[in-house]
């Protein structure tokens, strides 16, 4: 019973933010949502193991990123369809700012997205991103420079164009 007393905690203490970055890096709600699910359900199959890990959370926002990203990868025109339908429709709660901030991220290359979004996102040190990442520090410090440098220009533009039409 201690098993799934302690899984239940884990998935109470930290599904959202976990949704919130898988969604941050796909730009996709309900896939998020999916890719979470799969990997909790994934998680619990091996709980044995993952609650010995450093970050049982940690692992669950791996395994929901690689099932997002193999998601996306394989149903690319897919999802780009979902994307424009949703911009058209409009999603409730989000504003201006978030929908420039999520089709900035979408401009950056998958690791500098990555990065970005577990650094800034999910208040990760860089040397956890870093281990997160499997890379090295030196290198995850590139990708935050440059993700930060694209998403600055991007912004700016996005926000130049919105005050020349308004």
């Amino acid at each position: 019973m201690r098993d799934a007393e302690e899984f239940d905690a884990l998935y109470a203490a930290c599904a959202g933010r976990v949704v919130g970055h898988v969604y941050a890096l796909t730009g996709n709600r309900a896939e998020a949502e999916d890719a979470v699910a799969e990997a909790f359900m994934r998680a619990w199959q091996r709980w044995a193991t993952v609650r010995e890990t450093d970050s049982p959370e940690a692992w669950v926002r791996r395994v929901a990123s690689r099932i997002a990203v193999s998601s996306w990868r394989k149903a690319f025109n897919r999802v780009r369809a979902h994307r424009r339908a949703a911009v058209d429709q409009g999603v409730p709660g989000l504003n201006e700012d978030h929908v420039a901030l999520l089709q900035a991220l979408q401009r950056l290359s998958a690791n500098e997205r990555r990065a970005v979004v577990l650094h800034h996102l999910n208040d990760l040190s860089v040397a956890e991103v870093a281990a997160e990442m499997q890379a090295p520090v030196g290198t995850v410090k590139t990708y935050l420079a440059r993700g930060r440098r694209a998403m600055a220009g991007l912004l700016t533009d996005a926000h130049q164009e919105e005050s020349s039409h308004g």
